[in-house]
C-alpha cells in the first residue's frame, strides 16, 4: 500500500485541524464525502490515493496541541462534534507527534503575535531556516515509510514581501541564502524552498506571495515538484468566478461591484492588519478586471467580527447595464464556515498533487485553477472552463 505524506504548515490552524478531523472521520466511515469534487463520479477510474493513505504531519508556530485545537472549533462554531472527536482522539494524539516547531521569518507583527514560540530564535539566517525545515521533512518521511510528500501551506496571510533580485531567478535565490540575506524572504518562501529541496509537491492554499516567487517556482519545476497556487476559492470568489461569466455570456456590462466581508477567528484577526489585509485583497480583487477586460468600479472590503469565530458572511452588489442602457442590480449574501469549505479542497488538492507525482509531472499543474482565486500561471478565471481544463487532465489520467 502507498503511502503519501501530507505536511501542513499552520498545522493547528482552523482548516487544518479540521481538515486532519475530516480525513480521519472518513477513514473510519464516521461521516459522508461531501464537499470532495474527488469522491465523485467524476473520477471514477483516476487512480487517487485514498484518504486512508494520507499520513499527516507539520508545522506550526502556536504551542495548543492539534486535539485541544480540535475542542476548540468544537465549542466555538459546533463544525467538530464532540462525539467525532472522542472517537478519534488516539489519531489526533498521533499526528501530534508528528509535528514539529515552525519558521518565522519575516512574518509580521499580526502573525508573530499569535505565535507561541520565541520569534527571535534561529530564524535570521535563511539558509539555516531552510536546512531545519528539510531536516523535519526528511526524518517525517523515514519515520513514516513516506513513498511522495505534498507540503500544504495553511499558513495565516502573510505580509507583502519587497521585491528582491532573488526573486527572478534561481542562481539569484541560492546566492542570497548563501549570503544568509534575509530581506529576500518570508517564511512561506522557506517552507517552499524546502519542498523543493526534497522533491516534494506544494500547495499555496494562502493568498501569501512569498510562497511562489518566480525564482521559487522555477526551483520547484527543476527539481520535479509539481506545484499550484495561489488562495483557495471557497466562498465569495467562488461565486464571482461563476456569476461574472454569466454577464459575459449575455453581453451585461458590469458598471462596479462591491464586496463587502466580515470574519472572526485567527484568520478575521490576522486580516485586521492593514498589510495582511491588503495581500488578501489583491487575490480577492483581481478576478474581475482580469476576466472582464474592461474597466470597472470595484472594492474589496474585509472587516475583522470576532463574534462570528470560523463563519463568515459576504455581502456583494453587482450594478450592470442591459439594452437601451437600462441600469439594474443583483445582490447576494455568501454565509458560511470557512474551514468546513476549505477543507475538502485542500484534500482534493493533495489527492491531485500526488497524481501528478506519481504521473511524473512538474511544475505548474494548470489544471487547478478550479480551485484558486489567483491561479498561478493561469489567467482565465471562468469557473466553467477551468472545470473543464480539469475533466480534460482527468481523461488524459484515464487513457493512459
Amino acid at each position: 500500500m502507498s503511502r503519501t505524506g501530507v505536511w501542513i504548515l499552520g498545522a493547528r490552524g482552523g482548516v487544518a485541524t479540521t481538515m486532519i478531523v475530516g480525513a480521519l472521520a472518513l477513514k473510519h466511515g464516521l461521516a459522508e464525502s461531501t464537499g470532495l469534487i474527488t469522491s465523485t463520479d467524476l473520477f471514477d477510474g483516476v487512480p487517487l490515493a485514498g484518504v486512508d493513505d494520507l499520513i499527516f504531519g507539520g508545522h506550526d508556530v502556536r504551542t495548543t496541541s492539534l486535539p485541544e485545537c480540535a475542542r476548540e472549533i468544537s465549542c466555538a462554531t459546533g463544525t467538530l462534534h464532540p462525539a467525532l472527536l472522542a472517537a478519534i482522539e488516539p489519531d489526533l494524539a498521533e499526528i501530534e507527534t508528528h509535528l514539529r516547531t515552525g519558521v518565522l521569518h519575516h512574518s509580521g507583527h499580526a502573525i508573530e503575535t499569535l505565535a507561541g514560540v520565541d520569534v527571535s530564535a534561529g530564524e535570521t539566517d535563511p539558509g539555516a531556516a531552510v536546512a531545519r525545515i528539510v531536516t523535519d521533512l526528511e526524518e517525517f518521511g523515514r519515520e513514516q515509510k513516506i513513498d511522495r510528500l505534498v507540503v500544504v501551506n495553511l499558513a495565516s496571510t502573510e505580509p507583502q514581501i519587497k521585491d528582491h533580485p532573488a526573486h527572478h531567478s534561481v542562481d539569484g535565490l541560492e546566492q542570497a541564502l548563501k549570503d544568509g540575506d534575509g530581506t529576500a524572504f518570508i517564511a512561506s518562501s522557506l517552507y517552499a524552498i524546502a519542498a523543493a529541496r526534497v522533491g516534494a509537491a506544494f500547495l499555496n492554499f494562502t493568498p501569501s506571495p512569498g510562497a511562489l516567487l518566480p525564482s521559487i517556482a522555477r526551483l520547484l519545476e527543476e527539481a520535479g515538484s509539481p506545484f499550484m497556487g495561489s488562495d483557495g476559492k471557497t466562498g465569495e470568489t467562488l461565486v464571482k468566478s461563476a456569476l461574472a461569466p454569466m454577464f459575459r455570456y449575455r453581453n451585461l456590462r458590469v458598471l462596479s461591484w462591491q464586496g463587502y466581508n466580515m470574519l472572526g477567528d485567527r484568520d478575521g484577526e490576522v486580516l485586521a492588519h492593514d498589510e495582511n489585509r491588503k495581500t488578501k485583497i489583491d487575490s480577492k480583487d483581481n478576478l474581475l478586471h482580469e476576466y472582464l477586460g474592461y474597466p470597472l468600479h470595484s472594492k474589496v472590503a474585509i472587516d475583522y467580527v470576532p463574534s462570528l469565530d470560523d463563519w463568515k458572511t459576504a455581502w456583494d452588489f453587482i450594478h450592470f447595464e442591459g439594452f437601451l442602457g437600462v441600469k439594474m442590480s443583483l445582490q447576494f449574501t455568501w454565509q458560511g464556515c470557512d474551514s468546513i469549505l476549505a477543507a475538502p479542497l485542500v484534500i482534493d488538492m493533495v489527492r491531485l498533487l500526488d497524481l501528478a507525482q506519481r504521473r511524473g509531472d512538474k511544475g505548474a499543474q494548470s489544471h487547478l485553477a478550479l480551485f484558486f482565486k489567483s491561479p498561478h500561471g493561469v489567467k482565465d478565471h471562468d469557473l466553467h472552463r477551468q472545470f473543464h481544463a480539469l475533466t480534460q487532465y482527468l481523461e488524459a489520467c484515464r487513457g493512459e
